[in-house]
């Protein structure tokens, strides 16, 4: 599955990249200073004054909700659903496969590449976080972070309330528990739950 970008919001994305170091980095996966990049701000401003419209208008309004979910995320497929409230960073840096759902507080923090797969079911209040702070003291102080992707594969199922750390891979077909945290890679075809998130037994058929 490959980035989709176009409207408004990928248009000025790229009218930006030409000049932002920080958007520049953020795209080539290195590190990032947000506090110091208009673009950067300029960027999630925007998605979330989009996301604060799609909350407010989406039971008068689905179809223009839909609409502007559709302007804020190029990359989503077709047959998406989803509920309210949604809090998204960067839509442009975000794609979702065919027929997924997404479930009410639905979070993305970052600016790392997230990749969603088709037919997954993303449960209440799942938070997935790109950006990893500079463990270095003076480095975190300056505002250096480092977004790492995320990728969830076709499938999926997240119970309410999992949490995706910066980094990490679900694979296809998988199942996390409510709750779980998830720190690292979870493979293809298990069942898995807990704090540290593991795999418990694969799934049969």
């Amino acid at each position: 599955m490959t980035q989709r970008e176009g409207g408004p919001a990928g248009e000025r994305m790229a009218a930006l990249l030409a000049t932002d170091e920080d958007l520049q980095r953020l795209v080539a996966g290195d590190w990032i200073r947000y506090r110091t990049s208009p673009a950067l701000q300029e960027l999630s401003w925007a998605a979330h004054s989009t996301c604060a419209r799609i909350n407010q208008i989406f039971y008068d309004d689905p179809a223009e909700a839909r609409r502007l979910f559709r302007e804020l995320v190029p990359g989503a497929g077709e047959g998406i659903d989803f509920r309210p409230p949604i809090s998204i960073d960067y839509g442009t840096r975000l794609v979702i496969g065919d027929r997924t759902f997404l479930n009410a507080d639905f979070l993305v923090i970052g600016g790392g590449q997230v990749t969603i797969g088709a037919d997954c079911l993303i449960g209440p209040r799942c938070g997935i976080y790109t950006p990893n702070h500079a463990q270095d003291i003076t480095r975190r102080l300056d505002g250096w972070e480092l977004p790492e992707p995320v990728v969830i594969g076709d499938n999926v199922w997240l119970g309410g309330s999992v949490t995706l750390t910066p980094g990490v891979t679900v694979g296809d077909n998988s199942i996390v528990g409510a709750g779980s945290v998830v720190t690292k890679d979870i493979p293809s075809g298990v069942v898995a739950a807990g704090n540290p998130c593991r795999p418990l037994r694969p799934i049969d058929g």
